[in-house]
């Protein structure tokens, strides 16, 4: 769906690129994630692949055809959730949406109520957006981006400045776009948001990837073999999991008392990200 080869990109007036010869691929019902602390060039990233940047060097290619080759029909293929809410805030919820929804010929595939409702909004659809809080702009973003039922979604950090339940619902609402084909490319310094919907990640920093793979995979290539297991006295060990069955000291240990928590010693998102680049996502 999308191909990146040798990305480059250059602000005007500054000496050295942003973007230094970014090459990837993202899949047609795929959840890709740019991962890096802000500063590494995600968003730069996105916007030159929805064409608010341009002037940039290498090759693009979106369903096989250049990117400088696609007219306005491809805002149509697209949808944008950007990172910082931008909305007419004395218009309304809705009024917003309505006035986005004219600018495609793409019909709405679900009603502006049904929209409003599967955020929660269904309360502040007439509310003017200037009384809303920046979670309620950040979910109106969301269906803003999706309500002309576009093949290709970017979001730029989705679930900043959500509470934990609708960042949790946002997560859910993205995963249920993947499973109906829809390709996503989200970016964001939240490990835990990659880890719960990506099928492949991007690690960046400074305008350059370091690796591309699923998380899993990932942490399991940086975590360690072992098995921690802890019972209800408190007392902890760690084990090989290579045989783990067949390994005497293991089954000695978990009869001799009820196991509290037992699991594997796998590294976190954070930590592979770390331990890659040598950075942290804090910078």
């Amino acid at each position: 769906m999308i191909q990146v080869e040798n990305l480059v990109f250059t602000y005007p007036r500054n000496d050295s690129p942003t973007l230094k010869g970014l090459s990837f691929s993202v899949d047609k019902g795929e959840v890709f994630g740019f991962l890096g602390p802000s500063g590494a060039g995600k968003s730069t990233a996105q916007k030159v692949l929805y064409k608010i940047l341009t002037g940039y060097k290498g090759i693009i290619k979106i369903n096989d055809k250049d990117l400088s080759e696609w007219g306005s029909n491809y805002l149509e293929k697209i949808g944008v959730g950007f990172e910082l809410p931008n909305h007419y805030l004395k218009l309304t919820g809705k009024e917003n949406l309505d006035l986005f929804a004219s600018f495609y010929q793409t019909k709405r595939n679900k009603s502006v109520q049904e929209l409003f409702d599967m955020v929660g909004l269904s309360d502040a659809i007439d509310k003017p957006v200037e009384a809303y809080s920046k979670g309620m702009k950040m979910r109106l973003n969301f269906i803003r981006a999706i309500q002309h039922n576009p093949d290709i979604l970017f979001f730029d950090e989705p679930t900043s400045g959500l509470d934990p339940v609708n960042a949790h619902k946002i997560k859910q609402h993205i995963l249920d776009l993947k499973s109906e084909g829809k390709t996503i490319f989200v970016t964001t310094h939240s490990m835990e948001a990659a880890d719960d919907i990506c099928d492949r990640v991007a690690l960046i920093v400074d305008g350059t990837l370091q690796i591309v793979d699923s998380p899993k995979k990932l942490k399991k290539q940086f975590g360690k073999e072992l098995l921690n297991v802890e019972l209800n006295s408190g007392e902890q060990m760690e084990f090989p999991l290579k045989k783990i069955g067949d390994n005497e000291a293991f089954l000695t240990f978990i009869k001799s008392d009820d196991v509290k928590s037992i699991h594997t010693q796998e590294a976190t998102l954070e930590e592979v990200f770390i331990s890659v680049t040598g950075k942290s996502l804090k910078q």
